[in-house]
């Protein structure tokens, strides 16, 4: 790859500085570290039945909104065919809105299996015991769902204004 000119490095440096000051670049970090810590806890440990939805939403959206931040860190959104451009905060909003949605209900499998576990939260108990993994899924779980919210929120604020880039 040839050197770049003077100039477009500057630029380039402006803009990532800028997307990762941003309010949208610090909601996608966190909904990276969020999803990162939900699916970890659970792939680290015996899972089963309904848990793999619960992974399956952790992992395909972690890997989108990793997509979707290097895409924008990068200011490469033109590059992007049908979805990119001028299309691209709408694009940003549909991905936050379907993550959000569709953690909603991974929220409930997991609350649902804390409680179901819930007797082996006692000292005496001494066989092994997925309460505690179960409660720190469900609390990551609530995490990335408010930080998809958020970016929800954000997004169609700004595009009621009428704003079509994302920083």
């Amino acid at each position: 790859m040839p050197p770049q000119p003077p100039q477009t490095q500057p630029q380039v440096r402006r803009n990532i500085h800028k997307f990762l000051q941003s309010l949208l670049g610090i909601i996608r970090i966190l909904q990276i570290l969020f999803g990162a810590g939900l699916w970890i806890t659970i792939a680290a440990n015996k899972y089963e039945g309904s848990i793999h939805f619960v992974l399956f939403v952790a992992v395909l959206f972690w890997l989108l909104t990793l997509a979707l931040f290097f895409v924008t860190l990068l200011d490469k959104q033109d590059l992007v065919p049908v979805l990119g451009g001028h299309r691209w905060l709408g694009t940003n909003l549909a991905h936050d809105v379907a993550a959000a949605s569709l953690y909603l209900p991974a929220i409930g499998i997991m609350i649902n299996k804390t409680d179901r576990n819930s007797y082996c939260n006692l000292d005496q108990y001494k066989l092994y015991c997925l309460y505690k993994v179960y409660l720190t899924a469900a609390v990551f779980s609530c995490l990335c769902c408010l930080a998809y919210l958020l970016s929800v929120i954000y997004g169609a604020c700004r595009k009621c204004r009428g704003e079509q880039s994302v920083i």
